[in-house]
């Protein structure tokens, strides 16, 4: 009965921004690593930045310096803050978390995925 409900993603101009927001909900026990990861068409999916339980963060090379991961625990939730915009952002992004339920095991979660299009 997990679920991760994406939102914040569209269309803008190129040199703009979107803040992606993830919330997990369900029987959850915990969660340590979530991250976003996109996939644009022809492409194979990738990971664009991640975070840990206790906050350390991760980012694609490509991102580094435009994009920010944070989380709010309290809220199960995931965000993605995007600035500077480039075409090449252009992408279908997923949400993925480590969630564990009744047993010790983390099982990984993806959301629907939200359409990120970025424009000339």
């Amino acid at each position: 009965q997990v679920q991760l409900v994406e939102s914040g993603g569209g269309l803008v101009q190129a040199g703009g921004s979107l803040r992606l927001s993830c919330a997990a909900s369900g029987s959850i026990f915990s969660i340590n690593v979530m991250g976003w990861y996109r996939q644009a068409p022809g492409k194979q999916r990738e990971l664009v930045a991640d975070i840990t339980s206790e906050d350390t963060t991760k980012y694609a090379d490509s991102v580094k310096g435009r994009f920010t991961i944070s989380r709010d625990n309290a809220k199960n939730t995931v965000y993605l803050q995007m600035n500077s915009l480039k075409p090449e952002d252009t992408a279908v992004y997923y949400c993925n978390a480590n969630i564990k339920k009744s047993s010790s095991i983390y099982y990984a979660y993806w959301g629907q995925g939200t359409q990120v299009t970025v424009s000339s």
